[in-house]
This record gives structure tokens, C-alpha cells and sequence, in this order.
């Protein structure tokens, strides 16, 4: 029977499905695996899900969230967390509704942290269903996994050109911060790492970067970025209107800038930040994807005793002049918690993490809270999700069958 359907039927058939039940499709027959792990079906029935997704109004987002009965900071711009007897680390899937209802929860296969330096792994982007992590949330490796929660596949990358033994060879170098982050390249269906490594004497030499292609399994060096800046740290980045996205300082002079890469033509370029930005150390910038998802958004959080949190968006993409402030927060009632601002929701409201006091203070100082909320931008009213912390990053995120073709890919 399955043999008399015309092959087009069974191709709309299978388009048509979700994601875990196409999945189980491929175990009915040869033929039907082999349709369905082509890279054109799988492109195909992304971009239907994506549509199929917009038409209903449906939006998720993937929550990575960690606590531990032990945790440190680090006071600095980048806000560095650092934690020890990790109690609780959950991957949940939540509808962008009203209520954030929770869609699933999804476990991370233990066997990917098992020869890994670090307790867990920093989320570097999402695209398309694919999760991005790279090993540096307490101490730099070269360890870097694109996982597939949905279909339990992940590739490991081969180690990066630019590692700490090239820099620390280079006089008086001594180390480099790197920033990361993950993007399509919808020229050519390929899906991209970039790693942006600044010197930690930034006088001494070159920001340089270089890219990971997942169609061809390798890293390329891009050389030297320009214009020449450092890059702000290891948060979590953006990706845009085809362009990864990362504020950055110059390094001759405060100018702060976000430093943006097109991930077609691999060049770099900048977008000016508003003018009463001004650069110093304490300063803590993170971007997002504007309410309406035309344009981007800045959340400025200082964690000097001024203690602010400033959300700034850009009315048209790429125009300094349209950059203009919704909102500026203090520490929060009734318990004067710090606002740490994490992405825009579809209906415009910002998800906040509110943290103790003792976040920033001091290197030593535990963390006791960590509340997960939506802040309505007009009303300034806070809704309390129930998500815990301290930790947590939130990404858009689609259900999708890539990585099934991929030969390397290792299942979980």
C-alpha cells in the first residue's frame, strides 16, 4: 500500500507532520527514511514549520536555566556567574503565551559532559533548532557541540585555530577573551560558528576571528577583525537580519559600537550605540531582538551603587538617530532586587531575571535568589513564571529534523 501512493502524496503526507512524528516515519520503510533525512526535505519542512508557526501565532522559546548550591561572581562588565555543586541544570520548552505554559522539558545527554572540564555548558546561540554550546562558563576549553534536543543528534567540533597555547606563544600576549556566537547562512543552507578572540593586553596585538562551517566540518581563519575593538566577554550574542551581533569597545579611544558580521559575506561592519552610552568597566550590555522583530534592542545594566537597568531599541535598524529609551529601572520592590533584562517577547514585554543584591558585590558572595519574570514595558508591572535561577538564558527556538543527514552526527 505504502508503495502505490504517488511519490508527491507521500511527500505532502510527511511534510505535513510534526518533527518527533516524522521521526518515527523513518523506521516504516527505506524509502521513506531516505525522503525524509534528504537535505531538501529538511529544509522544505523547516520553512513550513516556520510558516505553519507564524500563521497560529505560535512562538517558543527554549529556557536553560541552572542552580547550585554554591555560586560566585565575579564583578565585572561581564557579569561573569561562576557556580560549584550544580544541584539542577533543565532545558524546558515554554509557549511565548500569557501564561508561559511549558511545552516540554528536555534532558541533556550526560554522556556529551563526561571528558568536559566544565559542570555545564554555556548556550552560545539557537537557530533553526539547533543548539549552539561552547565549554567556557568557569575556564576556557576548546570544546564546542551543535545539538538537536528534538531528534537527540549532535556534532562535536574539531578543536579552533585561535587557542590559548598560539596566544600565550606571542610575547607578552597572555591570553584572549573570546566571544562566539552561531548564525545561518541562508546563501548557501549552511550553519555557522564564529569566534571572535580579543588579547588580554589589547594593546599587544590583533583581535582576530575565524568561522566553523557545519557543511564542511571545519574552521577557517577570517584573520584580523576591523575595525580593530574588544569584544564584551562571553554572554550570549545576536543574531539578526542574516548578521551576528556583538558590542564592542575601540580599543584607541570609548567608542562603543556593536560590531556586527554578515554571515553571507563574512564581513565585518558596526552600528553606533546611543550617544549617552558611555563606555566604563562596570557597564553590562546585552542585545536582543526587538518586541515587533523589526529591528534590535540594547539593555544597558550597571552594578556600580547607581544600580540601573536602561532598554533601549532601535526604531530603524542601522540608524544611530532612531536609537530611543522605553524604559529605566532600579532595584525592584519589595525586596530591592537587581533587574538583569534577557530578551523582548513577542507581545513586548521583557523577561527579567531579578537577582540578590549580593550578585555583584563581591567575589564570594552566594546567591540566595533568583527570580524569573515578564516586565509589562507601560504598566512597569512584574509577573512572577515560576523559572529558576540564578542563571538562565532564553532563545527563540523551532522544532526541526536537522542534523538527521549528517554522517558524523552522534545520537543520543
Amino acid at each position: 500500500m505504502l508503495d502505490s501512493l504517488p511519490q508527491e502524496i507521500t511527500h505532502d503526507i510527511l511534510f505535513r507532520l510534526p518533527t518527533k512524528s516524522l521521526i518515527q516515519c523513518t523506521s516504516v520503510c527505506k524509502p521513506w527514511r531516505s525522503m525524509i533525512i534528504n537535505q531538501s526535505f529538511i529544509q522544505y519542512h523547516l520553512r513550513r514549520t516556520i510558516s505553519f508557526n507564524k500563521r497560529n501565532d505560535i512562538h517558543l522559546l527554549l529556557v536553560h536555566s541552572v542552580s547550585g548550591n554554591r555560586t560566585t561572581s565575579v564583578r565585572t562588565h561581564r557579569h561573569t556567574t561562576v557556580m560549584s555543586d550544580i544541584s539542577q541544570e533543565v532545558f524546558s520548552v515554554h509557549y511565548d503565551n500569557q501564561d508561559f505554559d511549558k511545552n516540554s522539558e528536555i534532558e541533556f545527554p550526560s554522556a556529551l559532559k563526561e571528558e568536559l572540564r566544565n559542570d555545564i555548558l554555556h548556550v552560545v546561540g539557537i537557530c533553526n533548532g539547533l543548539v549552539c554550546f561552547a565549554e567556557d562558563m568557569h575556564c576556557y576549553g576548546n570544546s564546542f557541540i551543535i545539538w538537536n534536543p528534538f531528534i537527540r543528534k549532535s556534532v562535536t567540533l574539531p578543536n579552533p585555530g585561535i587557542t590559548f597555547p598560539m596566544y600565550n606563544s606571542i610575547p607578552n600576549y597572555g591570553g584572549f577573551a573570546a566571544a562566539i556566537d552561531f548564525g545561518f547562512d541562508d546563501m548557501t543552507a549552511d550553519y555557522k560558528v564564529v569566534r571572535v578572540a580579543t588579547p588580554s593586553n589589547e594593546l599587544r596585538g590583533p583581535t582576530m576571528a575565524e568561522v566553523y562551517s557545519l557543511a564542511t566540518g571545519s574552521w577557517r581563519s577570517l584573520g584580523s577583525v576591523a575595525p580593530q575593538c574588544a569584544i564584551y566577554g562571553r554572554k550570549k550574542h545576536l543574531f539578526f537580519n542574516g548578521a551576528l551581533h556583538w558590542p564592542a569597545v575601540r580599543r584607541t579611544r570609548d567608542d562603543h559600537f556593536i560590531l556586527t558580521f554578515d554571515v553571507c559575506s563574512e564581513l565585518f561592519r558596526k552600528i553606533s550605540m546611543p550617544k549617552s552610552v558611555i563606555w566604563r568597566s562596570p557597564l553590562g550590555l546585552l542585545l536582543s531582538v526587538s518586541g515587533d522583530r523589526k529591528s534590535i534592542a540594547l539593555f544597558v545594566m550597571d552594578d556600580t551603587s547607581k544600580e540601573y537597568l536602561d532598554i533601549w531599541v532601535m526604531k530603524e535598524y542601522g540608524v544611530r538617530e532612531s536609537w530611543t529609551k522605553l524604559i529605566s529601572l532600579g532595584p525592584q520592590d519589595p525586596e530591592k532586587l537587581l533587574p538583569r533584562a534577557l530578551c523582548f517577547r513577542k507581545n513586548g514585554e521583557v523577561l527579567v531575571m531579578l537577582l540578590d543584591g549580593g550578585m555583584y558585590l563581591n567575589f564570594g558572595t552566594a546567591i540566595t535568589k533568583g527570580v524569573f519574570v515578564s516586565l509589562d514595558l507601560v504598566s512597569k508591572q512584574l509577573k512572577n513564571l515560576e523559572v529558576c535561577g540564578p542563571y538562565c538564558s532564553v532563545d527563540s527556538f523551532e522544532e526541526s529534523h536537522l542534523l538527521l543527514d549528517k554522517t558524523d552526527a552522534v545520537s543520543h
